[in-house]
């Protein structure tokens, strides 16, 4: 069994770190690089930099502030949004990420995931989703959003975990739209419905607030990480309690 990983983000807006409830009502958290390396030091197993406001703005990614966060840390880098070529990817890349993340840009050209793999290899490839709910459906569902959640494609967001998959992507990143920033916990029948639908690994995102939510995500979610941003952000829970929490459980982390 692979291990567990903890994986704070940094969604960053007009230079700063930021957080929000449901993809609005923004504020001000931190600098990208200064988190970055205070997350090395609390244990992270990876970290994730969004540039939210990238795509709707139509702009690319400040790899100036991504290349700023990976000076300031060692551990695996991700740096999402903003990116639709493979100019783009090789920019990013060259500032020091490990993996880039699609979100808008994989919904906009699903054929520039297979491009990406087959240059730089799936491990390398991370496939946003952040999917709602779709009110009143007879079962459960949830529609594909994009543009920092702006805009509804109406595309099914498990039959785009199953697209993503086939076109060469390693790893999702799903974000329930719903519960981001509640701190309610996760969408666990989210979570685990796209789960259980990929062979690759799907790393739960939008609603811890306690240290049972992130052991739910992996035990009944089946999500191979748990991403968060306000909790340890505002120093609520620690990235070493989620890991003893997960141990406890059963889970295999890197402690």
């Amino acid at each position: 069994m692979s291990l567990i990983k903890v994986i704070p983000c940094l969604d960053v807006n007009e230079g700063r770190v930021v957080k929000g409830v449901n993809f609005v009502n923004l504020k001000d958290v931190g600098s990208p690089a200064e988190m970055a390396a205070t997350y090395q030091v609390a244990g992270a197993d990876e970290l994730v930099f969004l540039d939210i406001s990238a795509s709707h703005e139509g702009r690319g990614t400040r790899v100036d502030l991504a290349r700023a966060c990976r000076e300031a840390c060692t551990i695996p880098f991700v740096v999402g949004g903003g990116m639709s070529s493979l100019a783009d990817v090789d920019e990013v890349l060259d500032a020091g990420a490990d993996k880039i993340s699609f979100g808008s840009a994989a919904v906009r050209n699903p054929q520039l995931i297979k491009e990406v793999a087959a240059k730089y290899g799936s491990d390398s490839l991370i496939v946003a989703i952040d999917a709602r709910k779709v009110a009143g459906a007879a079962r459960d569902k949830w529609e594909v959003f994009i543009a920092g959640g702006r805009e509804n494609t109406g595309v099914d967001a498990l039959e785009w975990a199953r697209k993503v998959e086939s076109l060469g992507a390693g790893e999702i990143l799903l974000t329930s739209m719903d519960c981001d920033g509640v701190k309610d916990g996760y969408d666990i029948s989210l979570t685990r419905t796209v789960a259980d639908s990929v062979d690759i690994p799907v790393t739960a995102s939008g609603g811890a607030g306690k240290l049972e939510d992130f052991v739910e995500a992996v035990v009944d979610g089946h999500a191979r990480g748990v991403l968060a941003a306000s909790v340890f952000h505002y120093g609520q829970i620690t990235i070493r309690e989620v890991k003893e929490a997960l141990q406890a459980a059963g889970c295999e982390v890197n402690l």
